[in-house]
């Protein structure tokens, strides 16, 4: 019982990823020891876990990982978003994609190099189409159980009365349709990776249960009392934030201290613009091989639109239009190739370009008189841009987000957080369409009695 007195011999100036890294090598060690007794055992994994959230606590203002981040900040200084990107490279870090120089991006891939080989829990944050499934794969095909199973969930694509036996399993007979035993999720990601998207989706009681797995490492199928032993590293993404919905009461605040140990936000591609010639030649090359034919060329109308497009579907927005295109046009894509309404001239600035000056037909220019800063404009415009391109797709669809989601390819649940944040009600475009179907049914009724 003399375990924990370890820790209090730790120096005060360890840092806390040292600290915290301990922790769970001796939590790690406990759960495992066959020489004490399960109460001694169940006593000191409460002191570990106690122990462990002050430190989250203590730290969740500045990241451990962001300091070691910021360490040597004169040799950083120093060092071009260039050679950056190089040194990351030469590392053997393993990136599926490209990427380029943007700080930001750097920032989150460093981060992830250095979380890759620990079993700490991560949370991905950032809009929907911005690429944190591809993040959560970099950082386990840069860890330890890169060999091992990488299992994707869609927490927001689950139902309420059937997300226990998808994350933790059944047995045969626990409920109608149960037919025969059932590994969930966590059990096939056994010694791999489990990676929880749209997390923020997951209702309150399924927090609890995935609280559980993450203290105990252990889970129970539905309809059993057995308990089965897992070890898998859990990598968790969200396009909400899920602080504030802690403080709102939505999302269980332990929860999220426990899965935002190491915290990586990515920005949206609004914020890489740098990026946005090597996406286009990377996803020109790619839809060209799905596709078995030649890379096609973009006219410079077509590039010059491409690069200072809004993009409020982010990279998944850019990769859908470059796979169109290719698969459109012959040699050369030009403006037509694009989808009607992101084209030039389209009713609202959904295509809006942000530099020159410069703004397409049937575009409403953008008030300055309040904008402090060329960032404060670009926000603009691409807020602009994004709540017109909203309103056209839901009088296209008659106001039902439901296909307006599918159209886009977004989930519902962001979708409906982007009507929100844009004052957007989608009845008011149903009952705007019924009302101009009144209107024209009333008026043929009118020529018809003009006819008699």
């Amino acid at each position: 019982m003399k375990i924990l007195d370890q820790i209090e011999d730790i120096s005060p100036a360890i840092s806390y990823a040292g600290l915290i890294e301990r922790i769970e090598i001796l939590r790690s060690t406990l759960r495992w020891s066959s020489r004490l007794e399960r109460t001694d055992i169940d006593k000191l994994l409460r002191q570990a876990t106690s122990l462990r959230d002050e430190v989250m606590q203590l730290s969740h203002k500045e990241r451990f990982v962001q300091a070691a981040v910021a360490a040597e900040p004169e040799q950083r200084a120093e060092q071009s978003r260039g050679a950056r990107r190089q040194a990351l490279l030469e590392r053997s870090f393993i990136f599926e994609g490209t990427f380029g120089d943007n700080p930001r991006l750097l920032e989150s891939l460093e981060i992830a190099e250095k979380a890759a080989p620990t079993d700490l829990p991560v949370l991905i944050d950032g809009e929907s189409g911005t690429g944190k499934e591809l993040m959560a794969k970099v950082i386990h095909a840069n860890g330890s159980r890169s060999d091992k199973p990488f299992i994707s969930v869609n927490c927001g694509a689950i139902p309420d009365n059937l997300l226990e036996s998808e994350l933790f399993g059944h047995r045969k007979g626990a409920f109608t349709g149960a037919a025969n035993d059932r590994k969930g999720k966590f059990e096939s990601a056994h010694t791999g990776t489990i990676f929880l998207d749209e997390i923020g989706e997951l209702p309150l009681a399924g927090q609890v249960k995935l609280l559980r797995v993450l203290e105990a490492h252990e889970i129970q199928r539905v309809g059993s009392d057995e308990t089965i032993a897992v070890d898998t590293r859990i990598v968790a993404a969200t396009n909400r934030n899920l602080r504030k919905l802690s403080e709102e009461g939505k999302f269980r605040e332990d929860l999220f201290y426990r899965l935002s140990v190491i915290h990586v936000t990515l920005p949206p591609l609004r914020e890489r613009r740098d990026e946005i010639p090597l996406l286009i030649a990377w996803f020109g090359d790619e839809a060209a091989g799905t596709l078995k034919r030649r890379p096609v060329r973009l006219t410079p109308r077509l590039r010059d639109f491409l690069l200072n497009y809004a993009y409020p579907g982010n990279i998944r927005e850019l990769r859908n239009v470059m796979y169109r295109v290719s698969c459109l046009a012959g040699d050369m894509a030009d403006i037509d190739h694009l989808p009607a309404d992101m084209r030039p001239g389209a009713p609202g600035p959904a295509a809006g370009a942000l530099q020159g000056g410069a703004q397409g037909a049937g575009q409403q220019p953008i008030s300055v008189a309040n904008l402090m800063s060329l960032s404060d404009a670009k926000r603009a415009a691409s807020d602009d841009a994004e709540k017109a391109f909203l309103e056209r797709g839901l009088r296209e669809v008659n106001g039902t987000v439901a296909e307006l989601a599918r159209r886009i390819d977004m989930n519902r649940s962001h979708l409906q957080m982007l009507l929100k944040k844009h004052g957007l009600h989608s009845k008011d475009f149903r009952n705007r369409n019924m009302a101009a179907s009144a209107r024209h049914g009333a008026e043929e009724r009118d020529e018809d009695d003009g006819d008699v």
